[in-house]
């Protein structure tokens, strides 16, 4: 593994993905499904084009969909991130590990051999179909001339560079193999030549265009190379307007932009806080994450509706079968999940967990292991899925990377000791202090949580094990004998001497509560505890269509009124008493709707697949 030199301190630490080991059945089987995928990909045609932009003979030829296209070479950023997570993982298997690991030396050993012959200039690689045999980098000028068309001058190819960048330096980070390096020292130093040739009015033109988040990866490999030349090109993709407008409250500051390429420059913000402790720079991603939170956000924690924002606080009116794109979920966790490494703030965790839930886990068909684009919030519609070898969806590579890291940020540390911020059968290990803490977890079909601490040798352990009040429970009690509880900041603190295999139970009482929209003050969605509940609508007459470049997309919704009359009371009155109109089936997690004028079962959002569903309802 290697750590980042950073200049600033943290409040946390993450855990080395080895010292976390995920015992949740379905998440277990969510990263299986995900290794058994990354297996069936063949790396050769993944870098055929890669091979072809730098003129060297390839005895496989590029998969379909997107990747035989101007944005190919982008899967190949995920998939080597994926990966390296899924090799670093504690839950893989041995005999994946080892061909994982071989896999990533391929790649990477082959990214160097294009990148010594290339065909641009020194340090450029690149998997895009060539648009220009004379020149390899002609996507990248052509962007700088506001030549835009995705067929025919240039899709992206700064997004699709990002993902390159990225990948190779998770594979360092994890795997520790310095060719990695070598190849993402030579991007950063082409990002820069090129970057410096920008006149001021270039510089705006290619800000225009998506470019995912070369600001946050060059920021990464500052951290590793300490390069003055990738810390200037790094901001040289900073949007400082953009991030002064996000940053006064502007109303409607995001309205119209393209979230997916807006999310990831306020990830890059917050890389150089962490990279330089530029203060303003952690506001600017502050304030950017309140915004989007407090009015851009739907119950899952997702957001947008095609892709884009709109104004603020008008979400119900944009509920269709196109919303919550996947990547947008993605970049918003990976920025919060620094957020509260950095701050320590409750509110981070809280929101982390919705989200890790309710789109995260809910974007995966357990079954096959693909990944959604698209989560429909419109009343009605069904969840689609990517394909294979036949799509290679933006989301498709941001999902390979959620299920290969799936236990990441469960646990968090200081140096002295846990911190739990989410409630899943798992168990961590801090070899610094001596202890493992192992999580069997009830939530949400009961309202228990038992942990085992378990030390590395017989001499008694100090450390303070803080967990998390969730702001769903409505009652917690954790018991600890011998042991003094405190409270700090919305957690749990047990801080003291441990024994070898001392034990303490959490209790976190789940009820049903209501989630509303802010433009229309009648619809509500409904949760237990920290799960997501939609109404099961039925398999009939699920027919998948397409929208923009082959993203598949449920074509119609249910007919029928999505307005519930509410028998006996007002409105008010039986929203604020859902508790007791939601009766359970039993011991399962399935509730009826009782109290309105049409029978209704409510279960579990993220466990659906190919059904369709009803989130959020009018009532009247």
């Amino acid at each position: 593994m290697n750590d980042k030199k950073e200049k600033i301190t943290k409040k946390f630490q993450a855990f080395e993905p080895g010292q976390v080991r995920m015992l949740d059945p379905y998440c277990s089987n969510a990263f299986e499904k995900e290794t058994e995928y990354l297996k069936k990909i063949d790396p050769e045609r993944l870098l055929a084009g890669f091979y072809e932009n730098a003129g060297i003979a390839s005895e496989k030829i590029r998969y379909g969909g997107w990747e035989d296209s101007l944005i190919g070479g982008h899967t190949l950023g995920h998939y080597l991130t994926a990966i390296s997570q899924a090799y670093a993982n504690a839950s893989c298997k041995k005999e994946d590990r080892d061909l994982f690991l071989e896999r990533i030396k391929n790649i990477v050993d082959a990214l160097s051999k294009c990148q010594k012959h290339t065909k641009g200039k020194p340090g450029f690689l690149f998997g895009a179909k060539i648009v220009d045999p004379e020149n390899v980098e002609s996507q990248f000028d052509m962007v700088e001339q506001n030549k835009t068309d995705i067929f025919k001058e240039a899709w992206v190819p700064w997004y699709t560079m990002h993902k390159i960048l990225d990948g190779v330096i998770n594979a360092y980070r994890l795997t520790g193999y310095d060719e990695a390096l070598k190849v993402a020292d030579g991007i950063g130093d082409w990002v820069y030549g090129r970057a410096t040739g920008w006149s001021e009015e270039t510089h705006k033109t290619v800000l225009g265009t998506e470019y995912g988040g070369m600001n946050d990866a060059l920021y990464d490999l500052y951290m590793y190379t300490r390069k003055e030349e990738h810390l200037k090109a790094a901001h040289f993709f900073d949007e400082e307007d953009l991030f002064k407008k996000v940053a006064s409250n502007e109303k409607n500051a995001l309205n119209d932009l393209h979230a997916n390429t807006t999310i990831p420059k306020f990830a890059g913000a917050l890389n150089r806080f962490i990279a330089v402790s530029d203060e303003k720079y952690l506001d600017y991603a502050i304030k950017f994450w309140d915004t989007v939170i407090a009015h851009h956000t739907y119950a899952t924690g997702g957001n947008s509706e095609w892709e884009h924002f709109g104004e603020d606080d008008v979400l119900d009116a944009e509920r269709t079968n196109c919303n919550n794109e996947t990547c947008n979920t993605y970049n918003m966790l990976k920025m919060t999940r620094k957020l509260f490494m950095i701050t320590g703030e409750k509110k981070y965790a809280e929101y982390y967990e919705n989200t890790f839930i309710n789109a995260i886990l809910s974007s995966q068909n357990p079954q096959t292991g693909m990944t959604m684009y698209f989560q429909p919030m419109a009343t009605g519609y069904f969840k689609v899925y990517s394909t294979e070898f036949t799509k290679f969806w933006c989301c498709t590579g941001s999902g390979m990377e959620n299920f290969t890291k799936l236990s990441d940020s469960i646990y968090f540390k200081d140096e002295n000791g846990i911190s739990v911020n989410m409630f899943f059968s798992s168990e961590v290990q801090y070899p610094e202090l001596g202890i493992k803490l192992i999580q069997e977890s009830e939530i949400p079909m009961n309202d228990t949580i038992r942990f085992t601490v378990r030390l590395f040798d017989e001499t008694k352990k100090q450390a303070k094990i803080r967990i998390r009040i969730p702001d769903w429970a409505y009652e917690t009690l954790l018991s600890a004998e011998d042991k003094k509880i405190t409270k700090e900041d919305g957690y749990y603190c047990i801080d003291g001497v441990w024994e070898d295999n001392e034990s303490f139970s959490y209790t976190c009482k789940c009820r049903v509560i209501s989630k509303g929209l802010p433009d229309c003050k009648n619809v509500f969605a409904f949760c237990y505890g920290p799960v997501l509940l939609s109404a099961d609508l039925g398999f009939e007459d699920m027919i998948d269509s397409s929208t923009g470049v082959d993203v598949t997309i449920p074509s119609k919704k249910t007919e029928g009124r999505e307005v519930l009359k509410v028998i006996g009371e007002s409105v008010s009155e039986y929203i604020y008493g859902i508790d007791s109109h939601m009766k359970r089936n039993g011991e399962t997690l399935s509730f009826d709707l009782e109290g309105v004028d049409r029978v209704l079962t409510f279960s579990p959002h993220y466990k659906k697949t190919r059904e369709r569903y009803g989130i959020y309802w009018y009532f009247e």
